[in-house]
């Protein structure tokens, strides 16, 4: 198999995990539309959390949990990103958002609903029968949605939009090391917490390919093509917001994505050939199209 046919297989399974832990919910707009926010996307994030943990011996019935965990938390994330007092998008993975094909209202519910539904595959046995793994695994989830990681990347994204000045490259850095860049670390580090195991070297790798993946989006929104996207195109440059590819322009942003993707490889040197998996991954981030 190819490596976009090894992430599309390993996606899937993670989506139809997501979908039958909500087989018994009652049915409800609400229900159908979190099922419809999992749906379709690249699943990088699932895919991270299995990588990492088949890289630590961890068996993929256990680490599925997570994986469906983090993908529920982007979900949430996207779907509320999307809300008019948000970005106010209209597409979203080349469907209608969820707030255009229900109402604000159900977008709202099906974000609160995704986001708590992370936190009960994580505290479920079946990701960890020790206690101790998996209050870690919510707590560092916790922390990279929140306050002191996404939620402050978007906190920051809001307020630059109505800055006297454009963020420099330090300030941009920092918000979508927040914004994009936790729930990557998250994913990438993930395995190695299920396993107790060290996960410093996957921070260093995740933490540059977080980057990495911002610089390439930067990029595609520049120079890519809505419908394979399946998102509206050029909105920050239209809004005046400072990009990677506005500040480094367009060769400058591409370089620093190639040293950044260099970075994350020489920070899977401890694993050597058990990590290429890996590799594939951070060079699939800047050469992707969607």
């Amino acid at each position: 198999m190819s490596y976009r046919e090894r992430l599309d297989a390993a996606s899937a399974r993670v989506r139809a995990h997501l979908a039958a832990e909500l087989d018994d919910c009652a049915n409800q707009p609400v229900i159908a539309a979190m099922r419809y926010a999992v749906s379709g996307g690249k699943g990088l994030r699932g895919f991270l959390v299995l990588e990492s943990a088949a890289l630590h011996g961890v068996d993929e019935a256990r680490a599925i949990w997570a994986a469906a965990a983090i993908e529920a938390v982007h979900a949430y994330s996207l779907v509320h990103d999307d809300l008019p007092a948000m970005d106010d998008d209209d597409l979203r993975r080349g469907q209608p958002t969820v707030h255009v094909k229900w109402d604000e209202a159900t977008a709202i519910l099906t974000g609160d609903a995704l986001q708590t539904l992370a936190f009960e595959l994580l505290a479920n046995p079946r990701c960890s029968e020790d206690p101790t793994v998996r209050i870690d695994l919510v707590a560092s989830l916790a922390r990279a949605a929140g306050p002191r990681g996404m939620v402050l990347g978007q906190a920051l994204d809001i307020a630059a939009e109505t800055a006297m000045e454009p963020l420099g490259l330090t300030e941009i850095t920092r918000l979508q090391a927040n914004k994009t860049g936790a729930l990557i670390r998250w994913s990438a580090e993930a395995g190695a917490r299920l396993a107790g195991a060290d996960p410093e070297p996957l921070t260093r790798y995740a933490t540059a390919l977080g980057l990495a993946f911002q610089i390439a989006d930067d990029i595609l929104d520049v120079e890519g093509d809505a419908a394979t996207a399946g998102k509206a195109l050029r909105k920050d440059a239209d809004a005046g917001k400072a990009t990677f590819v506005s500040l480094l322009g367009l060769e400058g942003a591409r370089s620093r994505a190639r040293a950044l993707v260099e970075e994350a490889l020489e920070a899977l040197s401890p694993y050597g050939a058990r990590a290429e998996t890996l590799r594939e991954t951070a060079r699939f981030v800047i050469a992707r199209k969607m």
